[in-house]
């Protein structure tokens, strides 16, 4: 991993943050702020720990407001810009999914518009189609809605390939669609190689692990970081933590912080951040001051990674090998400053000859 891995951040995190219960949000302070305003304020509060925004299209960017946008946030920069057919009413029963299919040409239409203005911003495209699924059981001919859905990604894949977009799949299990088809990391791989086996370039596509996302499934975080960096589809990553029953999208070691630590382990094994890749927070801060909640997000997130940095890498790859959690975890509480003396007396001090 680099030595300081490149970051972004959400620009959603900065709204009124409503809820089903509270759609005006707890913070009504920020209602009717332009996108710009926003942009400007939320640089002005994290430059000098963040290297870039993400934005959804076209709700928080557009060809109209972008070179503004660009301007006013440096030094930071447009990381990534991420399809938000989710935010319109028109697509309550799909966008490239929808049973109309002028609704479903228009979605593929926006995506590649999407897919143009991240080619002028030299921005990265995220396609998470959290409106693409379905509420109950019967609603859906499942196979229809997979060959529109997969008609629909193909093209604004392609597209992206011609106008050289890096794209970032990302999965999430449910919400808004209760749902959604494109739920996990396996059928994200699925997609993937779907659209390769139709002829579609998919050199440039890859996954974004929204890390609560992969905890709302049971998916280890760490297992399926290394397994997408062996297939060479590790794209992004949306930082952050929950309890795990929804996407609660709270600030990075709140909870979980041991599979955030082995986390923090796997990226430096894969070398995560050498080819350019970012650490991408995606929060959520309902109740809290959104600034602060971003800035020690990524702090904490930086501490865990220095104590990964301190796990011994002999003692680890030994209680690897031999698949030895035990040893494991006491080359894990060394680094968290366990003493030696402490981590030692793990072993009974007349152990018998033979045992383990």
């Amino acid at each position: 991993m680099a030595e300081q891995l490149k970051t972004s951040l959400g620009i959603w995190a900065f709204g009124t943050l409503g809820t089903r219960f509270l759609l005006a949000g707890y913070h009504p302070e920020v209602q009717g702020e332009a996108p710009l305003d926003r942009a400007r304020r939320v640089a002005s509060g994290l430059s000098d720990l963040y290297d870039g925004l993400e934005f959804h299209y076209p709700g928080e960017i557009d060809e109209d407001n972008a070179q503004a946008i660009m301007e006013a946030i440096k030094p930071m920069d447009i990381y990534a810009i991420a399809t938000g057919t989710h935010t319109f009413p028109r697509h309550a029963r799909g966008a490239l999914t929808s049973p109309d299919a002028r609704i479903r040409a228009d979605a593929r239409a926006a995506n590649r518009s999407a897919v143009d203005l991240c080619a002028e911003l030299d921005a990265h495209l995220i396609i998470w189609p959290g409106i693409e699924g379905y509420n109950y059981p019967f609603q859906s001919d499942y196979t229809d809605q997979w060959t529109v859905f997969l008609d629909g990604l193909g093209d604004a894949v392609a597209y992206a390939a011609e106008k050289d977009v890096t794209v970032f799949l990302e999965h999430k299990n449910s919400e808004p669609q209760m749902k959604i088809y494109m739920r996990d990391i396996g059928m994200t791989m699925f997609v993937i190689n779907a659209l390769a086996r139709r002829g579609i370039d998919t050199s440039r596509t890859k996954v974004n692990m929204d890390w609560q996302h992969l905890i709302m499934n049971g998916e280890n975080l760490a297992e399926y970081a290394e397994l997408l960096a062996m297939q060479g589809l590790l794209g992004h990553q949306h930082a952050n933590s929950g309890w795990g029953q929804f996407d609660d999208d709270n600030i990075v070691g709140a909870t979980r912080f041991m599979e955030t630590l082995e986390m923090a382990l796997a990226l430096r094994k894969v070398g995560y951040g050498s080819n350019g890749e970012r650490l991408g927070m995606d929060l959520y801060p309902y109740t809290e001051d959104p600034i602060v909640a971003a800035r020690q997000s990524l702090l904490q997130w930086r501490f865990v990674d220095e104590i990964a940095g301190k796990v011994d890498e002999t003692a680890m790859r030994d209680a690897h090998r031999e698949k030895d959690a035990l040893a494991a975890y006491r080359a894990v509480f060394g680094a968290l400053g366990m003493s030696p003396e402490m981590v030692g007396a793990a072993f009974p001090p007349h152990t018998m000859s033979g045992t383990l």
